[in-house]
């Protein structure tokens, strides 16, 4: 393996970091400005993916299908729905803190559930991490409704939960999109019409803001920078390519001030500076069980 990544590489995961940043700003925009319920924003989302992934569905069926469509819809729509609805409420700059738990969470899971051993400094890591964290959502600020980053947490949850066991499954990561497409849509379609109201006058009052935010999230993350960003591991060293994941937190607050305002006061600073070391810490050290593409990868 290369000591370094090359400059098309280093473009490759700039591109990345920009898309996954600026996806939590669009998704806020979705849900709270143009008024779309997100549970209906979630189908949308997983609809176009599924449309530009529906090839992959006909190639092969992958073995151990129903564990594959359970983990895949944790690992997509699951965690999407609830922090679309977090960001109905929260700020995108609290939000992007709060996805840094995905980290430390996956890795307490791993420790609970696959037997992955933790030594003093990851668990430091996982301290500061989770301590960050919760300094974020906790501490009173202009960050947005706790409840709303409660919801938000809650997704990055059950990501970090399923994220554990994507590893056991024999599929690839673009192929897994594909059917995660199909199980989100199968369970977030029911979801929003029972549960939900004024999808179509949503739609109806901006269709081209709408149709901006859901190409943006389908087509440039889902199936862009997403696929972009496995690909690099099979050319490249984890260990090169998944600390520069940070980059995207940082993005996050700095493209939610500038789009829609966020305050940043200082729970947040602190909370950032504390949950973005603790992860750093976490993801240069080794890992046998987790699959480490996962464990720090936005899922939004």
């Amino acid at each position: 393996m290369p000591k370094s990544l090359p400059l098309s590489a280093l473009g490759i995961m700039l591109f990345c970091n920009v898309a996954w940043a600026l996806n939590v700003v669009v998704s806020k925009i979705a849900v709270s400005t143009l008024g779309l319920p997100p549970l209906f924003y979630t189908v949308l989302r997983s609809a176009t993916v599924l449309a530009v992934l529906f090839p992959l569905l006909l190639r092969q069926r992958p073995e151990r299908l129903p564990l594959v469509l359970l983990i895949g819809f944790a690992i997509t729509g699951g965690s999407f729905g609830l922090q679309f609805i977090g960001l109905q409420t929260a700020s995108p700059s609290a939000v992007g803190i709060v996805n840094l738990s995905g980290a430390p969470l996956t890795v307490l899971f791993a420790i609970l559930f696959l037997g992955e051993e933790v030594r003093w400094r990851r668990g430091l890591g996982m301290a500061l991490a989770l301590g960050g964290v919760g300094l974020a959502i906790g501490a009173p600020s202009d960050a947005g409704d706790p409840v709303g980053l409660g919801f938000a947490f809650a997704g990055v949850l059950i990501g970090a939960f399923a994220s554990v066991f994507v590893k056991r499954l024999d599929i690839g990561a673009v192929s897994l999109q594909a059917w995660a497409g199909l199980a989100s849509l199968g369970v977030m379609l029911p979801g929003t019409l029972l549960l939900e109201s004024g999808q179509i006058e949503a739609v109806t009052a901006a269709p081209l803001a709408v149709a901006g935010c859901v190409l943006f999230a389908g087509v440039v993350v889902s199936v862009g920078a997403h696929s972009a960003y496995f690909r690099l591991f099979q050319a490249h060293d984890a260990n090169l390519i998944v600390p520069m994941t940070l980059l995207t937190p940082l993005l996050t607050i700095a493209f939610g001030t500038w789009l829609t305002g966020d305050t940043i006061g200082w729970p947040l600073i602190i909370g950032g500076t504390m949950a973005l070391v603790g992860v750093a810490i976490i993801v240069i050290r080794p890992s046998r069980t987790i699959f480490k593409p996962r464990l720090t990868r936005p899922d939004m």
